[in-house]
């Protein structure tokens, strides 16, 4: 993909479809405390299907300058980020461009593992789940194996998102 792939693709919602967001906490590798994780991914039931799904979150992507590519993005150092995370009452509100607003329930682990930190790792996928649907359960499995695929992570924008909570 070059540049100018990028900047002639046009965001629409209706080829994205639905955006599911889902929180789990792990053991960061450096320090063995709890890193809070957030996905975000589509799951490719848009106007467009699988294929349109990835088109449009690539646009989206490309349109608020997140990278993708699995470079890291520290949210935490500017000021000029294009999304937002509220936590509060044992839930996460995400917020982008243009007005794409995405909400789960977070365990408690994850709660305190953000409240320690000031952040979680997020990470937007460009690539359907569809086997991950909002409802259903998702096993540590099939987590594992969607957010640890090479192909999956590449493909994907990678912040350290701020924690924002109600004063």
């Amino acid at each position: 993909m070059t540049s100018t792939d990028s900047a002639q693709r046009v965001f629409r919602p209706a080829e994205l479809g639905t955006l599911v967001v889902v929180a789990w906490s792990g053991k960061h590798p450096d320090d063995d405390t709890d890193m809070p994780f957030l996905l975000a991914y589509p799951l490719g039931d848009g106007t467009a299907g699988h294929e349109g799904a990835t088109e449009a979150a690539l646009a989206l992507l490309a349109d608020t300058k997140l990278p993708v590519g699995g470079t890291l993005l520290d949210g935490t150092q500017t000021s000029t980020l294009p999304l937002t995370l509220l936590v509060e009452a044992g839930s996460a509100a995400l917020t982008m461009p243009p007005n794409l607003n995405a909400q789960c329930e977070v365990p408690p682990e994850w709660f305190a593992a953000a409240k320690q930190r000031g952040y979680a790792y997020f990470i937007f996928a460009t690539r359907p789940w569809p086997q991950a649907v909002p409802g259903q359960e998702i096993t540590e499995e099939a987590l594992a194996a969607f957010v640890g695929d090479t192909e999956m992570l590449t493909s994907s924008a990678h912040v350290l998102l701020p924690v924002r909570s109600l004063r």
